[in-house]
């Protein structure tokens, strides 16, 4: 596996990580399925990604999505998979391709089509009549993508790895074959994956093996708390195996002590393609994962040793609506669960309609240092203490220097107390560095990495209790380094090989070895350390939260801008508050831009202009409160949705669009709601529904915006029942003895950009 050595841009793997021309290279994946989106969306979105930190896209082909009808094989609007991949390509990213045949990803029959579905073969196996259909898909993406893979002529091609079925885990000669026969059609990759969980087997040799990690799950029963398995993804560990991941679907029980570790005969390094971005929803069972469940399991991962950060989902999107049907997983299609007809959401770091979430922000706060400083962090074990007592966490280093890892978050139904006198002593190869110098409290919910004794610029060797953001270069030569800072700590640098008279803007003391300077004022833009010509910028966590950095006119330019927004030459704001600021390093070159007084130095600050105004609409109360009718399916006698003959029992309101809802190139509704189940229609067009978990409901209504001028939006839905043995987070679950079916707001924001160059 991996590129000839002649290969420009050669994409080859080390026993520890990705490399790239023989560089260490940590890739940020992110999913997002070209087919459950518009292709009018698709280079916006894929900007935002980039934005974000992804730097490869990986995606599903799901094949009923192409050949819902035998032998009429489509690749027109949002099939077009070739447009997809060289707009991704356009923005900047490279390409996992995820082929299947079989893929999962909740569609109904795990993406093959019904024809396929039903045909008297060994499906998944070596059967020569399976494996001709499947020639025969292969071949089909192939002529699409044709000139698109990364090669030795064509080092600009953007996809560099491709994945083979999904969730296949007793069948290893049959992913060889896969691979065989994807080559034999004409597919060349750098990188060949399969998913390795659930204890897989795979083909030694020929497929890498992709992880997977999760802080909840819709597949569990609607009986289960918090999952026993979301435990191990908050703890530093060499485990790199979760058994239950789709277990539901496996026929044989799963041996849940089991493991897959690192050992003296593996190969690989530690690769992942399913941290958990959000999740699904069943009816069942609908989790509640917030924000920072996700950043801090994905930072657990990197200090675990993870040298590949792939987040599914990354982008949320719609169930594709077929021709003959829909592509909704369904007990009635043989699967233990149902999910949505067309919500696909996720509650992803982007949702459905490209909403940039929290977590957004706190993964690109991530991302950010595991660009600039990535290379020497993977190359590095990580060592994690013996002990299980006191806080959680490791080390990756290599003798002189590294970086330390600390976890004190677990999702809320199982929180991490506080922890007092917390204090990490860290051997080196010549010396023992204590950090904080002294004990420290460790609140609940925190989670970071910090520096030890790495070098920035002039900085020989830094040890901080405050996490590295980025890295920047003036053009005077002079060296920049953002660092988040820790609430509940302060900010403490603990310098070797300088002077104290060489540290300015902090009040310094000397240590063992080294020098200990404090910032003299609190983390913000201002909070500026001079260490000789390094600036040092210590940031509170809401400022380091929105930190971007990309191209604006031709410059690398780092923006702070507490908002929505992305890269494309130059940087598009999303315009939703009044008085908002943007502060940017360099300072920007356009015209008609209003400078205002900023903080610290550095940054330049610009004025926004004001968002242009939400639009409220008057949505009439249901009349009633029905309750869908209970029933129990599919193969583990779960919890059943209603159905489509059930909606005509539903209640029913009607709401008016006025026109100056459905302006712009985005009209994003907001429902804020409690029930059970909602769906959303434009005539007899089903545009969007969701099973109540807890958060509202996005829809855009830009694409039926011409539809909604001579009708309205009708809204069925049914209530929360008290009794319902659905499984909703105890935080949201409604508290009522009666039956709940209520929208509290619906409003509409169409939206709004300007452009800082």
């Amino acid at each position: 596996m991996g590129d000839a050595d002649a290969t420009t841009q050669r994409v080859q793997l080390t026993t520890r990580s990705v490399t790239v021309d023989g560089k260490p290279w940590i890739p940020v994946m992110g999913e997002y399925h070209f087919s459950r989106d518009l292709p009018e969306r698709w280079e916006r979105e894929l900007r935002k990604m980039k934005a974000g930190g992804i730097n490869v896209l990986a995606t599903y082909m799901l094949w009923i999505a192409h050949e819902e009808e035998q032998g009429q094989v489509r690749w027109d609007g949002h099939r077009d998979i070739r447009r997809f991949i060289e707009l991704a390509a356009e923005v900047g990213l490279k390409v996992m391709l995820r082929i299947g045949p079989w893929a999962h990803g909740e569609a109904r029959n795990g993406g093959f089509p019904d024809w396929l579905q039903a045909l008297p073969i060994r499906h998944r196996s070596d059967d020569p009549a399976y494996l001709e259909l499947v020639r025969g898909w292969y071949s089909a993406i192939e002529e699409q993508v044709r000139g698109l893979f990364h090669t030795a002529t064509n080092p600009q091609g953007p996809i560099i790895g491709i994945q083979v079925d999904n969730e296949l885990y007793d069948n290893a000669p049959h992913l060889a074959t896969l691979r065989e026969i994807a080559e034999s059609v004409g597919m060349l990759a750098s990188l060949w994956t399969a998913t390795g969980w659930g204890g897989a087997e795979l083909p030694r040799g020929r497929v890498l093996p992709v992880y997977a990690g999760y802080s909840d799950g819709f597949w569990e029963e609607s009986t289960t708390g918090w999952p026993a398995f979301g435990a191990m993804h908050f703890m530093y560990s060499t485990v790199r195996d979760d058994l239950t991941v789709g277990a539901d679907l496996r026929d044989a029980p799963v041996d849940m002590d089991g493991t897959a570790t690192l050992g003296t005969d593996d190969p690989w390094p530690f690769v992942t393609c399913e941290l958990g971005g959000g999740m699904a929803v069943a009816y069942h069972r609908r989790p509640l994962v917030d924000p920072d469940d996700v950043a801090a399991l994905a930072l657990t991962k990197v200090g675990s040793g993870s040298a590949w950060q792939g987040y599914y989902m990354y982008h949320g999107g719609l169930q594709v609506l077929g021709t003959l049907s829909t592509t909704q997983e369904s007990q009635a299609t043989g699967y233990p669960n149902d999910v949505p007809v067309r919500d696909y959401d996720f509650f992803a770091p982007l949702g459905a309609v490209g909403t940039q979430r929290p977590h957004f922000h706190k993964l690109r706060l991530q991302h950010l240092f595991v660009d600039a400083f990535g290379g020497d962090l993977v190359v590095t074990p990580s060592t994690i203490p013996a002990s299980t007592d006191g806080p959680r966490w490791a080390v990756r280093g290599d003798g002189e220097r590294g970086f330390l890892f600390a976890n004190n978050h677990q999702p809320a139904v199982a929180s991490l107390p506080t922890l007092e006198d917390v204090q990490f002593e860290i051997d080196f190869d010549d010396q023992t560095v204590t950090v904080p110098s002294a004990p420290t409290t460790l609140e609940s919910g925190s989670y970071f990495v910090w520096p030890l004794r790495q070098q920035y610029g002039g900085v020989p060797a830094l040890t901080a209790t405050a996490q590295p953001i980025t890295e920047f270069t003036l053009d005077t030569g002079e060296t920049v380094v953002l660092f988040a800072a820790i609430d509940g700590i302060d900010v403490e640098l603990q310098v070797e090989g300088v002077a104290a008279a060489d540290i300015r803007g902090a009040v310094v003391e000397a240590g063992a070895g080294h020098i200990v300077a404090r910032p003299r004022v609190t983390p913000g833009l201002g909070c500026e350390v001079k260490v000789g010509s390094t600036t040092l910028v210590f940031l509170d966590r809401e400022t380091a939260e929105s930190v971007w950095r990309g191209d604006v006119a031709g410059r690398d330019t780092i923006v702070l801008w507490r908002g929505q927004g992305w890269f494309d030459g130059a940087f598009q704001t999303v315009l939703e508050r009044s008085d908002a600021v943007l502060d940017a390093l360099p300072a920007l070159q356009g015209d008609a831009l209003s400078e205002v007084p900023g903080a610290g130095s550095l940054f330049t600050r610009y004025a926004v202009p004001e968002a242009a105004a939400s639009v409220t609409l008057d949505v009439p109360p249901f009349g009633s409160t029905p309750i869908a009718p209970v029933r129990r399916g599919g193969s583990s006698d779960r919890l059943s949705a209603p159905t489509d003959a059930d909606f005509d029992d539903a209640a029913v309101v009607q709401v008016d669009i006025p026109e100056r809802a459905r302006e712009g190139e985005q009209s994003i509704l907001t429902l804020d709601w409690t029930g059970d189940v909602i769906r959303a229609y434009v005539g007899d067009l089903l545009i969007a529904d969701q099973y109540w978990y807890g958060r509202p409901l996005e829809i855009d209504l830009a694409p039926h915006s011409e539809a909604l001028a001579s009708q309205p939006l009708t809204l069925k839905a049914f209530a929360w029942s008290p009794a319902s043995g659905v499984y909703v987070d105890p935080r949201v679950r409604p508290p009522a003895d009666e039956p709940t079916l209520e929208i509290r707001s619906a409003t509409v924001r169409p939206l709004r950009t300007a452009s800082f160059r």
